[in-house]
């Protein structure tokens, strides 16, 4: 039972944005993302985006970091992966 986060690289919104993924289950995703404050408005379909200022609050409180190839594989391994519908 692991939480992952990947570096904050992610453009949106004029900030960068980090990933935190669980490799265990939703349940420990969201009672993790509860511990460090993260509001539930931050869930995007299997993980929660952090803003980089958050980044070390989730490291600081054991989330493990891992490059975002890595944190796609482990989520994906996990069956937890939700990915976005594709419009044909």
């Amino acid at each position: 039972m692991t939480l992952y986060i990947d570096p904050p690289t992610w453009p949106g919104h004029g900030r960068l944005w980090s990933h935190l993924v669980s490799d265990e289950s939703f349940e420990e995703l969201h009672a993790f993302a509860e511990r460090i404050g993260v509001p539930t408005h931050a869930f995007d379909r299997d993980h929660y985006d952090l803003p980089a200022h958050r980044h070390p609050d989730a490291v600081r409180a054991g989330a493990v970091e891992v490059g975002s190839k890595e944190l796609l594989r482990r989520l994906t391994e996990a069956g937890l992966r939700r990915p976005k519908h594709r419009r044909v």
